[in-house]
């Protein structure tokens, strides 16, 4: 956390600007947990850390769990009280009681994984597949109910999640609700054209419904039918409700645009993209880039074919504006002009509007340069100071720690983290299932997890040395291009979470694999926060402030986060699986049933055939199926 690391907070403090704008503080999951604005951001964050601010208990809690910032620069007070409202909106964060309900937020799903999707509306963003896409949240059910029942009078739509009758479609088919999905009398691909439409709705894009009512409501009007206008104008309210996601950038909801700029200097690019859809700011990506020396007009148009190649045509602007020209502006308009289906222009906006936006991206780029500028240069002085720590004869570009985590022995896991020039490699970390039959639940054993993963990780190097191969050749190999897929993902250093035991066992499991003085290792201990080497009685003399023994720490601490969140998600499996579902016969529904009949598993247990059977949905059979599995 921030607060308990005052080096890191000084120096993250020191990144925040003087503009006003929006700030989200982190939890140490990456949730976002606090939303404000501020129009001075410095100010206003660096008071939540001064010693004698007169903090509530709420909110001095909330400081407690900080363990980032993020910001969004805005122009002025009024925009930021805008974009904070939607924000708070969007990631429902714990600490902002006053501006959300304690409830959660409904959203819609629209499951296109299946042949013939559906359309519903759920509080909870289950693991369902990739496909399936939620859309929201929204804050008022009723109205949201009200506009897909809107949705449902003027789209023909699939109204069950299972047939009626096997045979025949059911009434919904007759009055022209339903297209007979359950029939199949229609194909899955024009059924998938309907629901693109509902979609765009979804998506801010509520125009062509919008008109379709209009022209409703002035047929009622005409006819002098004023309820029924009246209805229909209610029905428009709540369609354009949906489209309130996020902050107004534009008054002018026909607005979709990109705006991307980009910041350089000698050794690092920061690309700012800026996604406005019906007028509002729906999203901002940021890409860094400091493998290429192009040229800003070269890199401007490499940004464009690299991000635009990977979305789906529907998420392509009809206006993309840069804050630069590049070298084929026809060529890449009519490129993207090809993948959307519908006309994209490329413009470098001078004047009015769309200046200032580019402008405003502009100075978001410049920040975020500015704070990964401060950053390399500290991470080079850390790692210069590592080298010397350790008495290395070159800088480490590629550091990796291993820890283990469980409870009392039971879900044991492991961790591997990576960081390459000290920076995290987060695609390049690792986790490991224990599978030792000497670590179970009731009796935990780190030694023999900590062996058994780094003979997992190193086992194709002591195979490559077995076989004659020269591990100093592939030590050599450039730690910055990485690949796992091929041999040069040899680490400089090795760091062990834990003290001269860990540190003595993953040694004589390299020793066993004749990779003991090939590899550096050494280990870092919690408590003291002090740092072994093998076979040294003593830790390494160190200073606990300093930027080497920082950096490791770092590592550890990353490594411990993400042991510790992979154990957590294994152990939540665990305890979602019921022994109900291992009975023949009893499907989720019964399972459902019966522990809201019984309410715990105790209960079913303990309970007799006959009183089995009185429970909803279960009959004597079920029942008997159930007592037998219990009691033999």
């Amino acid at each position: 956390m921030l607060i308990k690391d005052p080096i890191r907070l000084k120096h993250r403090l020191g990144e925040i600007p003087t503009e006003p704008g929006c700030y989200m503080m982190l939890d140490g999951q990456e949730r976002v947990i606090y939303v404000g604005k501020s129009v001075n951001l410095r100010s206003r964050i660096r008071s939540y850390f001064r010693s004698n601010s007169n903090l509530s208990p709420r909110i001095n809690l909330m400081v407690r769990q900080i363990n980032d910032i993020e910001f969004i620069v805005t122009d002025n007070e009024v925009e930021a009280l805008t974009l904070e409202s939607n924000l708070i909106k969007s990631n429902q964060p714990y600490f902002n009681v006053l501006l959300k309900d304690d409830k959660k937020y409904p959203y819609v799903c629209i499951t296109w994984s299946e042949d013939y999707p559906r359309l519903f509306i759920t509080r909870r963003r289950r693991s369902r597949r990739v496909k399936d896409r939620y859309y929201g949240p929204f804050v008022d059910v009723n109205q949201l109910r009200m506009s897909l029942n809107t949705i449902k009078s003027h789209f023909s739509l699939r109204q069950r999640k299972t047939p009626l009758y096997k045979d025949r479609p059911c009434l919904n088919y007759s009055i022209g609700k339903c297209p007979g999905v359950c029939q199949k009398l229609i194909s899955s691909k024009d059924y998938h054209k309907t629901i693109e439409k509902v979609a765009m709705v979804f998506q801010g894009r509520v125009n062509e419904l919008s008109d379709m009512l209009r022209k409703q409501m002035m047929s009622y009007s005409n006819n002098e039918e004023f309820e029924k206008a009246a209805k229909v104008r209610d029905q428009m309210k709540a369609i354009e409700y949906l489209s309130e996601e996020q902050k107004m950038i534009s008054p002018d909801s026909t607005i979709s645009r990109d705006v991307i700029a980009i910041k350089q200097n000698k050794k690092i690019s920061t690309i700012q993209i800026f996604q406005i859809r019906s007028g509002k700011l729906v999203g901002r990506l940021g890409y860094i880039d400091s493998a290429s020396k192009l040229e800003k007009d070269l890199l401007m148009q490499k940004v464009i074919e690299s991000h635009y190649s990977f979305v789906d045509p529907i998420e392509i602007p009809q206006e993309i504006c840069l804050d630069s020209g590049i070298p084929q502006n026809q060529l890449m308009s009519e490129w993207l002009t090809e993948l959307r289906g519908r006309k994209v222009t490329l413009t470098v906006p001078k004047r009015s509007e769309k200046a200032s936006l580019v402008e405003l991206v502009k100075r978001n780029a410049q920040i975020e340069l500015l704070r990964i500028e401060k950053g390399h240069e500290r991470t080079e002085l850390s790692l210069e100071d590592l080298t010397s720590l350790l008495e290395l004869t070159k800088i480490p570009r590629r550091i990796e720690c291993f820890d283990i985590s469980h409870m009392q022995g039971s879900d044991p896991v492991a961790s591997q983290v990576v960081f390459v020039d000290g920076i995290p490699a987060k695609h390049l970390y690792r986790k490991y299932k224990i599978r030792s039959s000497h670590v179970y639940a009731g009796h935990s054993d780190d030694y023999v997890s900590l062996s058994e993963v780094i003979r997992r990780r190193f086992r194709k190097w002591s195979r490559l040395k077995a076989e004659g191969a020269n591990i100093e050749d592939f030590s050599r190999l450039k730690a910055s291009s990485l690949n796992l897929n091929s041999l040069d993902d040899w680490p400089d250093i090795v760091v062990i979470d834990g003290g001269k035991g860990q540190l003595s066992s993953v040694m004589k499991t390299l020793k066993q694999m004749d990779l003991d003085n090939e590899l550096f290792v050494c280990s870092l201990a919690k408590k003291k926060e002090e740092l072994f080497l093998p076979g040294a009685l003593k830790p390494v003399i160190s200073e606990p402030e300093q930027l080497g023994m920082l950096l490791l720490r770092r590592v550890r601490d990353e490594a411990h986060r993400f042991a510790i969140s992979f154990h957590r998600d294994q152990r939540s499996i665990r305890m979602k699986k019921s022994n109900l579902n291992q009975i023949p016969g009893i499907g989720p529904t019964k399972t459902r049933d019966l522990l809201a009949h019984f309410n715990s598993i105790e209960a079913i247990q303990l309970a007799t055939s006959k009183e089995l059977a009185k429970a909803p949905g279960i009959g004597a059979y079920a029942a008997e199926q159930i007592w037998k599995y219990f009691h033999g």
